[in-house]
C-alpha cells in the first residue's frame, strides 16, 4: 500500500477545511485536504450564505464574528475566485411589544460591546421594503452584516490555499487513525491509500466525533436538521437578509409564541435575497439523526411562517427546497482547540449554522495554533475540554 505524507493533514473539504488549509498553507505550511467526496459537498451546500453578527450573543461571540467579518473583507481583495462578496447589513423584524423590549436590550449589550447595532420603528421597516407586513412593530439593523456565495468561498479559500502549495485528496474516505509515539506522526488510512502527517485537524463538521473516535476522543457534537426553499424573485421583496427576532429564540432554544408545529420544527422566518436573482427562504431545526430527506410539512411551515411577514410571497414560484445538518455544539459556540491528548492535533468543528460566518476566524485562529503564534481571539471558550468542567 502506498504511503504518502503531509506536513499539515486537514480531514474535511467543507469551508472550515478550506479556510484551515488556505491560512495554513499561507503560512508556510505544506498542506493537504482530505475530503471524501468534492469540496463542500455537505454542510457548506445545504445553507445560506451570511457572515452575521446580528445573530450572535452579545459579546464573546458577537465579536468574533466580527472579526471574521473584517477577514472576509480581506479575502475579497486577496482570493483568487470572486465569492460574490456583498456588505448589505442584515436585520430582525419584531412582531410583539415583548419582542421590541427584548430587541432594544440586544441593541444596548451589542452596542456596547462597539458593534454597530441601531433599533427601527415601523417607518424604518416601510422604508426598508413596502412588501413587509404592515402590523411590524420595528426591529434592528446590524450594518457591518454581509453575504457571501458559499460554494464560491469555499472553492476560492482552497484556489487560494493552492497557489500556497496545498493539495486535495477528493472522494477520499478516513477509515482509521493512529497516532506513532516514536516519530511523533500520524498514520491516517483511506480508502485510496495511507497518509502519514506532523498534524492533523479535524475539519470533518457533524462528523468530526466519528473521525475523533478514532482516537477513542469524545467530540460532542451532533447533527442539527435545517431546510431551505429557494423561491423565484419575481418582486423586489427585500435588498437584504431579514430575520425574525423569534430566529433567536429558536437557535438558542428558547420559548417563543408561536403555533405548536412552528415550534415543534424550530421554524422562522430567514430571508436571503442571492445574486442570482433568486430567494433562500428559512429555515427550521430538527435532532433528527443524520437523516437529509426533504419534510413536506416543514417545508409548508416555513412557507407559511414566510408569508406571515411577506404576505406578497404567497404570489412567489417555489423553484426547488434541500435540507442540510448543522454540526451543534450544545453551548451554541464551535469547538476551536488543541487537544491535550495528542500533540498537533486540533478541532475545528461544530460551529451549527455559523460556520459561513466563522470560517475566516476559525481557519486565522488555526493556522496560528499550528504556528505557535498568538490567536486573534481568546479562544479559551471554544476548547474542547470545556465540555469536561461542567457540573
Amino acid at each position: 500500500m502506498t504511503v504518502t505524507h503531509a506536513q499539515v493533514a486537514v480531514i474535511g473539504g467543507g469551508i472550515i477545511g478550506c479556510a484551515v488549509a488556505y491560512y495554513t498553507a499561507k503560512a508556510g505550511f505544506e498542506v493537504t485536504v482530505i475530503e471524501k467526496g468534492e469540496l463542500a459537498s455537505g454542510t457548506s451546500s445545504h445553507c445560506d450564505g451570511n457572515i452575521l453578527a446580528i445573530d450572535k450573543e452579545p459579546g464573546f461571540d458577537s465579536k468574533m464574528s466580527l472579526k471574521s467579518q473584517e477577514l472576509v473583507d480581506d479575502l475579497a481583495k486577496e482570493l483568487p475566485i470572486p465569492f460574490e462578496y456583498r456588505k448589505p447589513g442584515s436585520i430582525l423584524v419584531c412582531e410583539t411589544e415583548e419582542e421590541m423590549e427584548a430587541a432594544e436590550q440586544w441593541v444596548k449589550r451589542q452596542k456596547a460591546e462597539g458593534l454597530p447595532f441601531r433599533m427601527l420603528d415601523r417607518t424604518d421597516l416601510k422604508n426598508e421594503s413596502r412588501y413587509l407586513a404592515d402590523d411590524l412593530l420595528g426591529g434592528l439593523e446590524c450594518a457591518t452584516d454581509s453575504t457571501v456565495n458559499p460554494y464560491l468561498l469555499t472553492y476560492s479559500l482552497f484556489e487560494g490555499a493552492k497557489t500556497y502549495g496545498a493539495r486535495l485528496l477528493k472522494y477520499t474516505t478516513v477509515t482509521n487513525m493512529d497516532y506513532e509515539s516514536k516519530n511523533a506522526q500520524y498514520r491516517i488510512e483511506t480508502n485510496q491509500g495511507v497518509l502519514t502527517a506532523d498534524y492533523v485537524v479535524n475539519c470533518a463538521g457533524v462528523w468530526a466525533p466519528t473521525i475523533g473516535k478514532m482516537l477513542d476522543l469524545t467530540i460532542p457534537i451532533f447533527p442539527r436538521k435545517g431546510h431551505l426553499i429557494v423561491a423565484s424573485r419575481q418582486l423586489p421583496v427585500s435588498p437584504r437578509k431579514v430575520m425574525e427576532f423569534g430566529y433567536l429564540l429558536s437557535k438558542f432554544g428558547k420559548q417563543r409564541k408561536v403555533d405548536p408545529e412552528t415550534e415543534k420544527y424550530g421554524v422562522a422566518l430567514v430571508f436571503e435575497p442571492t445574486q442570482s436573482q433568486n430567494f433562500l427562504i428559512g429555515s427550521s431545526r430538527e435532532f433528527v439523526g443524520y437523516d437529509i430527506a426533504v419534510d413536506w410539512t416543514v417545508v409548508k411551515c416555513i412557507a407559511r411562517r414566510a408569508i406571515r411577514f411577506y404576505p406578497k410571497m404567497s404570489e412567489m414560484l417555489l423553484i426547488r427546497m434541500y435540507a442540510g445538518l448543522r454540526p451543534w455544539t450544545e453551548d451554541h459556540l464551535p469547538i476551536v482547540s488543541a487537544v491535550d491528548r495528542y500533540p498537533n492535533y486540533f478541532i475545528a468543528a461544530g460551529h451549527e449554522g455559523d460556520g459561513i460566518s466563522l470560517s475566516a476566524v476559525t481557519g486565522k485562529v488555526v493556522s496560528e495554533l499550528i504556528t505557535g503564534n498568538t490567536p486573534s481571539i481568546n479562544i479559551e471558550p471554544l476548547r474542547l475540554d470545556r465540555f469536561n468542567k461542567k457540573g
